[in-house]
């Protein structure tokens, strides 16, 4: 799959039975340097063979386990349209994989429960957005981070607007010019001469833009990643109008998109969205420290996991790079933490940010530095 939902990361949580393997790679995705993204993946193969061997597994099974990963191994075409990394998951009764905007560190990891605090990001209110760019002729949907940008392939998409609309005489009514020179500078792109719609095609263009809110929440993670608009100005408000998705950004990326590559709009995009991304750490960050000292903020692991999965956190920060290892008993509403990993064990800090996900809150993934109170986790509770 080329992205990821809030559904796709809850069935991730229960733990089957047996081995988990979870192998995380950067890809490359342009030019002949994609031929080494099928000789990366095999090396990490192997290591996941060696790695589950040594851990007492027959060669039958383990070869059962990792034949649905082989068999990528023998499509050219699966390696030669990659993002920035993969992710793959397998289990005896298991195999998923994501081809995501965000480049992975290259690594293996077997054990009794998926590893997934490396896709955190694409949920965390750390820099995830998307670019939805508007034309007569297509749409196109961008997934960016603060270093990528990867077009999705809108599967299924109704007709271009122009198609579904039929209002070819608007276009013929309606010149484009570009100016490139300006839109280096962050100024408009570019700006229509002619006529404004009718309102008989306002109405077309308002239909067309309903139809396409209602094909997008199925490739847009939960509510909370900003989506920026790209294309000519007046179709803005309209579809403002049609949009259901909370976090549409107020301003737009102005002008034809058709003739902008997705760098080019990832470079007038990012700037509109990381003061976003920013207010909302700085705001989470301050909430936290007024509420020190209250019963609405917590650095106990044990009480922000509890109320991670009662849906009491409204503001997670987990730090990059740290794991607390132990267990969550709901039977008994107890979570037992240890100082060195066990059987049936898992990231206590991972497990509090997806509950904190699936619940409506918000995760800030950050460096261990930038930790309130450089303590491993902090949360501000909801009650």
């Amino acid at each position: 799959m080329d992205t990821i939902t809030t559904d796709e990361l809850q069935k991730f949580l229960p733990a089957k039975s047996g081995w988990h393997v979870s192998l995380f790679m950067p890809t490359e995705h342009k030019g002949q340097e994609t031929e080494q993204n099928r000789i990366r993946f095999k090396n990490l193969l192997q290591e996941a063979e060696q790695r589950l061997s040594s851990k007492g597994l027959r060669s039958p099974d383990v070869r059962n386990l990792l034949e649905p990963a082989q068999q990528l191994l023998e499509k050219p075409g699966f390696w030669r349209h990659q993002s920035h990394g993969l992710a793959v998951f397998l289990t005896a009764e298991t195999f998923e994989y994501y081809r995501l905007s965000l480049s992975f560190n290259e690594f293996v990891v077997i054990s009794d429960n998926f590893h997934i605090k490396p896709l955190l990001p694409f949920f965390a209110s750390d820099g995830h957005f998307y670019i939805l760019a508007l034309s007569q002729n297509q749409v196109r949907l961008l997934e960016g981070t603060r270093s990528s940008v990867d077009e999705i392939e809108l599967e299924s998409m109704p007709e271009s607007m122009a198609e579904a609309l039929q209002y070819e005489r608007f276009i013929k009514d309606t010149q484009f010019h570009t100016g490139t020179s300006t839109a280096r500078h962050g100024d408009r792109a570019g700006m229509y001469h002619g006529h404004d719609p009718s309102d008989e095609d306002k109405t077309r263009i308002l239909r067309w833009f309903q139809q396409i809110d209602d094909f997008l929440p199925g490739f847009l993670l939960g509510k909370q990643s900003p989506l920026v608009l790209a294309g000519v100005e007046y179709l803005f408000p309209l579809y403002k109008q049609a949009n259901s998705y909370p976090a549409l950004v107020e301003k737009g990326i102005p002008g034809n998109p058709e003739e902008l590559k997705p760098e080019e709009l990832h470079a007038q995009a990012w700037p509109l969205v990381a003061p976003i991304f920013q207010q909302t750490q700085e705001n989470a960050t301050a909430r936290f420290y007024q509420l020190t000292g209250t019963d609405k903020s917590t650095t106990d692991v044990q009480e922000a996991v509890l109320a991670a999965h009662h849906g009491r956190v409204a503001d997670l920060f987990v730090p990059l790079g740290v794991q607390i290892w132990g267990m969550y008993d709901p039977q008994e509403n107890h979570v037992h933490i240890h100082k060195e990993k066990r059987p049936g064990d898992r990231d206590l800090l991972d497990l509090a940010a997806i509950q904190t996900i699936l619940n409506g809150g918000s995760v800030f993934a950050v460096e261990q530095d930038q930790m309130p109170d450089g303590q491993p986790i902090a949360a501000v509770l909801r009650y």
